[in-house]
């Protein structure tokens, strides 16, 4: 009836977009109803590695290596949510061989060798685009903001054409990722 520690090997499985994952987990386990554990299966410790790796394929395939959606939950973003998840799993599992789960948690996570390098090319795809994002976000509130200021301050009175040329010159200025080289224009536009 002492607590035991259960790990798993790493599984080769498909996380629920498809994609080839490895995955391992530890169960912290007890035996709390010597009856059940002895009579209702052949061998308990066998029982509870068998169960406990059949749990973490499936939770596997329920669950997105990396979420891109911000209310999804995902292996690699919600460790606690997914250990609640993989215990409840393995619990329901190991109920009628009178076994109790303490503990479980993925010990490793990890894209498949054969597309680990694809996958990171994505994430930082993903991460620059979420960071031109931002940027465009900022570029946009601060032309706005000059735009406004001018006006209302009664700087300069600017047609549509001349806002436009405004507009386009400063999305350009902030939103570059080298430091703008400034011309001065010495004449009119027109």
């Amino acid at each position: 009836m002492r607590v035991r520690n259960f790990e798993s090997s790493k599984l080769k499985v498909n996380d629920k977009n498809g994609n080839p994952i490895e995955i391992a987990a530890v169960v912290v386990w007890e035996v709390v109803d010597t009856a059940e554990a002895v009579f209702q299966v052949d061998d308990y410790e066998d029982f509870v590695s068998i169960q406990s790796e059949a749990a973490l394929r499936n939770l596997a395939t329920q669950y997105a290596y990396d979420n891109h959606e911000d209310d999804e939950i995902a292996l690699r973003s919600d460790p606690q949510k997914i250990s609640e998840a993989l215990k409840t799993e393995v619990q329901e599992r190991l109920q009628k061989a009178g076994v109790y789960v303490i503990e479980s948690r993925i010990s490793h996570l990890a894209y498949a060798a054969e597309i680990a390098s694809a996958m990171l090319r994505r994430q930082q795809a993903m991460a620059i685009i979420a960071a031109r994002q931002k940027v465009v976000e900022g570029a946009v509130g601060m032309v706005e903001m000059a735009l406004t200021q001018l006006s209302e301050r009664e700087i300069v009175e600017l047609d549509t054409e001349r806002k436009a040329a405004m507009v386009s010159n400063l999305l350009v200025v902030l939103c570059s990722d080298e430091s703008a080289t400034p011309v001065v224009n010495a004449g009119s536009l027109y």
